[in-house]
């Protein structure tokens, strides 16, 4: 049994990427806002190691209201091919500009200039509007790079707790939670399913 949760995790992660069909980075992300209210939604994993796992998002959205609110989140990534579950919970900060601009500049040009169109979760009238925007933001960087709106970045999951979740037959399911500790180590043990 590995005693590292970051290093159980790339295994599962290696493993899921060879043999999850579609998203294998895809994980629900839950939040709650300042009266409590959750909230939960897809979003893909774009980096993880020992400091946390890594969304990207417009910093306007409902998520990111959520997280200036109560900058805790839940994350949950589910591999049904492989019928294994990760559960992270633990506090959210953002990422830095240099890390947002690096991984922005990966993006496709599409995604990057709907990234400057889009008011992300706030109402819209109709769908011309938006493809007006994004129009709009094609011919204002045409020709050149488009650079990361200010209002567009990342975030990190710093963990607390980390567990994983083995499908077993008769529901007879393995559980391992990993709980960091107030000096930084991790405890591991065992849940009942």
């Amino acid at each position: 049994m590995a005693d590292d949760p970051f290093a159980l995790f790339d295994t599962w992660y290696a493993e899921a990427r060879e043999h999850e069909i579609n998203d294998s980075n895809a994980m629900a992300l839950a939040t709650a806002d300042a009266q409590g209210r959750p909230s939960v939604r897809m979003v893909l994993l774009k980096g993880h190691g020992p400091d946390g796992f890594v969304f990207y998002t417009n910093r306007g959205s409902r998520k990111a209201d959520d997280l200036a609110a109560n900058a805790q989140a839940a994350l949950l990534f589910h591999w049904k091919s492989l019928r294994r579950q990760v559960r992270i919970e633990g506090a959210v900060t953002p990422a830095t500009d240099a890390q947002s601009d690096a991984y922005f500049a990966t993006r496709g040009r599409d995604s990057q200039l709907g990234a400057w169109a889009s008011d992300q979760s706030r109402p819209l009238d109709e769908r011309a509007t938006f493809e007006k925007r994004f129009e709009a933001a094609k011919a204002r960087f045409e020709g050149g790079d488009v650079p990361r709106p200010p209002f567009w970045g990342g975030y990190v999951v710093a963990p607390e707790r980390i567990e994983f979740w083995q499908d077993r037959a008769h529901r007879l399911h393995e559980r391992r939670l990993f709980t960091r500790t107030a000096a930084g180590e991790w405890n591991e043990g065992l849940l009942y399913p």
